[in-house]
């Protein structure tokens, strides 16, 4: 008791706060986890066709296959950091990982490749949104935007660092022996500090024994929370902005190189990408004191603004601004559903409801860069899908104001 007197407990708003480590180690985790996860599909895609000469078709199918996989396996991801804790969790995400990266360096025929995906989409759900949303939870509440936001710039830092190393890799040594050499670097990198830094969280909302002495099963909440307006209009209006925000990135470059030549579209890309760090930086100074619903309607409504300023302005700098607008909410985007989730549900089914949120987004994001692309030729020109997207913009943007009746609780 004297003790408790002489060292009160140490905030979160303190540096030295143990969960400031936790959201450095899960930086680490994601900077991994989207390099080799998400944007090394990219590259999978190009060194497997230049190495197999099998049809883009049949790879691309397997990274579709990879994301809906994955976003069933994403749905426990919650339940399982529940049942096992963290730190077991995010070692076996960093191990699924690591494991997907030696099995694609490895694929020699085509059911390989949807073996070695489909141990990926394990290795995606232990080391993406869902696991470090879901881990953070349990060190933060009044920083968790902050937190959330920052340790999601190591997603960021994977695309703009770790893509061009895993290139440059290749170059050097070859796609097989580079694949296992950066699942080697994920190994020896996150396996030791995971052990050493995540250890048992604290009893943020005192739940935990009230949870042992009345469980509620992840069934229960995930039936509840697919009949509760307010967890649908928040899903819904984010996988239809995903399904908008990863189909017009996807196509961007093809869209920009025959108006302003692929030099400047590939800046216009760095400058998108760039911006999302920004924007998450600067966002998350302030996220925790803001209107959650209010901000994602008008990030909707910038980014449906930017795409129609690059639809009908052909300008080099213009086009490259109205990226950066539309870069700006781009990391946020994935930050906010976690943040109105958290102020408006029971603080015990966060875990549970979070997973379900990501896990719908990524079914629904999944088929956004294919129906962009189907539509496109389909009609001749980029102008018809980038005005769907503008559309599901700001759908979404009307659909998130709407909330649940305050006194609905969990069952």
């Amino acid at each position: 008791m004297l003790d408790n007197l002489h060292h009160p407990p140490i905030g979160e708003s303190s540096l030295r706060y143990e969960g400031w480590r936790i959201v450095a180690v899960c930086f680490l985790l994601a900077t991994f986890g989207w390099g080799l996860g998400f944007y090394g599909q990219s590259v999978y895609v190009a060194e497997l066709q230049r190495a197999r000469g099998w049809p883009a078709s049949l790879i691309s199918s397997g990274t579709t296959f990879f994301y809906l996989f994955g976003a069933l396996l994403v749905v426990f991801v919650g339940e399982a950091v529940r049942k096992y804790g963290a730190r077991i969790c995010l070692i076996a995400g960093t191990l699924a990982m690591a494991a997907a990266s030696v099995a694609i360096g490895a694929v020699r025929e085509p059911w390989q490749l949807y073996l070695a995906d489909a141990v990926l989409a394990f290795g995606w759900a232990g080391t993406s949104l869902a696991m470090i949303t879901n881990t953070i939870s349990l060190w933060f509440d009044q920083k968790r935007g902050m937190a959330i936001s920052l340790a999601l710039n190591g997603a960021s830092f994977g695309g703009i660092v770790g893509v061009p190393l895993l290139v440059t890799l290749i170059g050097h040594i070859g796609f097989a022996s580079a694949m296992y050499v950066a699942a080697g670097a994920m190994l020896v990198l996150l396996v030791p500090v995971i052990l050493l830094v995540v250890g048992r969280p604290p009893d943020l909302h005192g739940w935990q024994a009230t949870a042992k002495a009345k469980p509620q099963s992840s069934t229960e909440i995930r039936a509840w929370a697919l009949r509760d307006l307010g967890f649908l209009t928040v899903t819904i209006a984010f996988a239809l902005v995903l399904f908008a925000q990863v189909g017009f990135i996807v196509h961007l470059i093809s869209f920009l190189d025959p108006v302003i030549g692929r030099e400047r579209a590939a800046v216009a890309v760095a400058v998108l990408t760039a911006m999302a760090v920004v924007g998450r930086v600067l966002f998350s100074l302030v996220i925790d004191r803001l209107n959650q619903r209010l901000a994602s309607a008008l990030s909707f409504l910038s980014q449906a603004a930017a795409l129609l300023v690059v639809i009908n302005l052909h300008n080099d700098y213009v086009l490259i601004a109205a990226c950066a607008v539309f870069g700006f909410s781009v990391g946020n985007l994935i930050t906010l559903p976690s943040l109105i989730v958290q102020q408006e549900f029971d603080p015990a089914s966060f875990g549970v409801l979070i997973s379900l949120n990501t896990a719908i987004n990524q079914v629904t994001y999944a088929f956004g860069p294919g129906i962009v692309g189907a539509l496109r030729d389909w009609s001749g020109s980029y102008s018809l899908p980038f005005y769907l997207c503008i559309a599901l913009e700001v759908a979404a943007a009307a659909l998130i104001m709407v909330q649940r009746a305050p006194q609905a609780k969990l069952p």
